[in-house]
């Protein structure tokens, strides 16, 4: 049993002939009569009783209608929304907490600008799960500055970004221009959560040196982050990217690391399997608007001897 199966036999209920119902698809009499009798033997009942060449429902035929009516408006409610889909091109994108808090928004803004028609969806996460919902084809795209651990993911690095030291202005090591890496043994630290693609990064920094922080706060929100760094004398470290009006106002200190353990990319990831569309490409495009950086920026910060 078929929908053709079901919509022939509407067709033949409504108009009481057979004659009609092929004149309405375009078939032979001789096809609607098979397409009746195959329904009939699928359900083992009559559906009609045929009196002087007339067609009659019966009552079986009357309960089967009310169902195949159902179907059949279900079915092209269905056919009509998924075609509809088929029409309007989409793009989801991940981008994790940095990403998300100093690019994403500007980003997809341009983006809409020169793709008016596409429509975009976007969640902020941390690299794991931005990198989680790739596996499962949740996202089409994640822009991340850490390092995905599946082999299926592949990576495009696009944009520039430097995390730094931060502290507020009224820290002790606010008032030096250089300090050194030992000076931050045991010093309190606001970090991010497990699964940060800044985290990592911050880690393998402090292992290859063996310094022990204190670690006092952890968070996923860099708003969090800066009021902690603020109110509770924290260290943290963070894109130079969020702390741009903070170092511009004078409420905090960064230090820039000597050398370039701290430097990164924010990288455009997606599935090795993924077809790599015209809408992909020009969030490319966009994004590679954003390499472009003011040097200015960081002519005010501190030095962090490694």
């Amino acid at each position: 049993m078929t929908i053709r199966h079901l919509k022939i036999f509407i067709a033949v209920a409504e108009s009481g002939s057979m004659s009609a119902t092929a004149n309405k698809y375009y078939i032979s009499q001789p096809t609607v009569s098979q397409t009746i009798r195959e329904l009939e033997k699928h359900y083992g009942v009559a559906l009609f009783d045929r009196l002087s060449k007339r067609l009659y429902i019966t009552k079986d035929g009357e309960e089967l209608l009310v169902y195949a009516r159902q179907i059949v408006t279900s079915f092209n409610q269905m056919e009509a929304k998924m075609l509809k889909n088929s029409q309007i091109e989409s793009l989801r994108v991940g981008g994790t907490m940095t990403v998300g808090t100093c690019l994403l928004s500007n980003a997809l803004k341009d983006y809409a600008m020169m793709q008016p028609e596409i429509e975009t969806y976007a969640y902020v996460g941390n690299t794991h799960q931005i990198e989680m919902k790739l596996l499962k084809s949740e996202l089409d795209v994640g822009i991340i500055e850490g390092e995905p651990v599946s082999g299926d993911l592949l990576c495009e690095p696009l944009v520039s970004d430097s995390l730094v030291l931060v502290c507020n202005a009224e820290h002790r090591l606010a008032t030096q221009q250089k300090i050194f890496v030992e000076d931050l043994t045991q010093q309190r630290f606001v970090m991010r959560e497990e699964g940060s693609g800044t985290r990592e990064l911050f880690e393998r920094f402090l292992n290859l040196h063996q310094i022990e922080i204190d670690v006092r706060w952890e968070a996923n929100c860099p708003e969090m982050i800066r009021q902690v760094v603020k109110d509770n004398d924290c260290l943290a470290v963070i894109s130079e990217r969020l702390v741009e009006r903070e170092l511009e106002e004078g409420s905090m200190k960064a230090f820039q690391l000597e050398t370039e353990e701290w430097n990164r990319t924010f990288k455009l990831v997606y599935h090795k399997d993924k077809v790599v569309t015209d809408a992909i490409y020009a969030l490319k495009a966009v994004l590679q608007y954003y390499e472009k950086q003011d040097e200015g920026r960081k002519k005010n910060l501190g030095i962090l001897h490694a």
